[in-house]
């Protein structure tokens, strides 16, 4: 490292990295020279040093090399992608993203009405790939640091439970073919994705259980994808007799017999994809005459019947395949009974059960 003067009176700050290659850079006077270079070194010092030319590279860019090497999901290829080419600032160079640019997006995306559960997810998704170039030196801080995101509203706020009279409104009022794909919602709590992919070998008729091996993804050229169940959530679930039963009957009714055939399918002979779905749904509820509720709503339908029977909550998380148990809390907690909830059914119990007439009564008085 070191400081010299050009002849044409401009001071030259020089250094070497690690791997031998120079890097210079002019000021006009020393003391700025210098300045730099002790940047420079302590930067090297703590670690944070940053090659002036790798930073170069634009996001995108560094994105289509990085996740090469990243071990994901099919969804999770997708998900990542869809951030990063949505992305406003995708083609700046990484080295010149600035916190502005994350804010200037996050304001774009509310502008464009996206919920904010989608805004976090884009940012988050985003937010690994500039963690990637900082463990990779490219950047020597994350400038997605600190960007305030939309709040997400309180679960109890933002869910809509049917009732079961809205449920059972709807499932007369769908087709043949779409009734029991809004069962095993209802009754099993299975996403869209995970219905979508059942066949009839993942019901076990005899134990009354459904196996959650498959979903189906987004259509790729066409074709329709289909990976694990999300954030491998394969799982278990018991069904009720009265939905083993209309399983079987669906079966026999629509000709399916082996045990790799699906028991939904689109126009196509293959499992539906969701746009398929979602018509269906649309036009079942135009038919029902109900308030307009999601279909991913059936879960949380099943979620609270879990609930109010009394299950705990590593039951009801493992039957909607939830990787931890603080997901279903963070989604279901409000749920559950309270201290003062139990407390006061407690001092209910005492007062019913002691509404009687009382064994003193039954004898004339206390005697004095």
């Amino acid at each position: 490292m070191s400081v010299q003067k050009r002849p044409n009176g401009v001071w030259r700050a020089r250094y070497r990295d690690s791997g031998g290659k120079e890097h210079a850079k002019h000021f006009k006077r020393k003391i700025d020279a210098q300045a730099w270079l002790d940047e420079v070194t302590a930067s090297v010092v703590t670690g944070t040093y940053v090659d002036p030319g790798r930073a170069r590279v634009t996001v995108e860019a560094f994105f289509a090399e990085w996740s090469q090497r990243q071990v994901w999901a099919d969804n999770t290829v997708t998900a990542m992608s869809l951030a990063v080419r949505t992305c406003s600032f995708a083609s700046i160079s990484i080295g010149d993203v600035r916190r502005s640019h994350v804010e200037t997006w996050v304001k774009r995306m509310q502008a464009d009405g996206l919920a904010a559960s989608t805004i976090r997810t884009r940012v988050g998704n985003v937010r690994s790939v500039l963690r990637g170039a900082l463990r990779d030196r490219l950047i020597s801080h994350d400038p997605s640091d600190g960007v305030k995101l939309p709040r997400i509203r309180r679960a109890e706020h933002a869910m809509r439970i049917p009732s079961p009279d809205e449920v059972g409104v709807v499932l007369h009022a769908a087709p043949e073919h779409f009734r029991l794909f809004i069962a095993v919602c209802a009754f099993a709590g299975l996403r869209l994705g995970e219905a979508a992919a059942l066949q009839l070998g993942d019901v076990h008729f005899l134990k009354r259980q459904l196996h959650v091996a498959r979903q189906v993804q987004r259509a790729v050229s066409g074709q329709i994808a289909l990976s694990a169940p999300k954030h491998g959530s394969e799982r278990i679930v018991s069904i009720a007799d009265d939905l083993s039963t209309m399983i079987a009957r669906h079966a026999d009714e629509l000709g399916v017999r082996g045990r790799e055939q699906w028991l939904f399918t689109g126009p196509k002979g293959e499992p539906p994809h969701q746009n398929t779905v979602g018509y269906w749904w649309r036009k079942t509820l135009e038919h029902a005459g109900v308030e307009p509720f999601r279909l991913h709503d059936l879960r949380h339908f099943y979620a609270s019947g879990l609930i109010a029977s009394g299950c705990d909550v590593v039951t009801v998380q493992r039957a909607l395949g939830h990787a931890k148990a603080t997901t279903t809390l963070d989604t279901y907690g409000h749920l559950w009974p309270t201290a003062e909830d139990r407390t006061r059914a407690a001092a209910g119990e005492l007062m019913r059960a002691s509404r009687g007439p009382s064994r003193l009564q039954a004898e004339g008085g206390p005697r004095l």
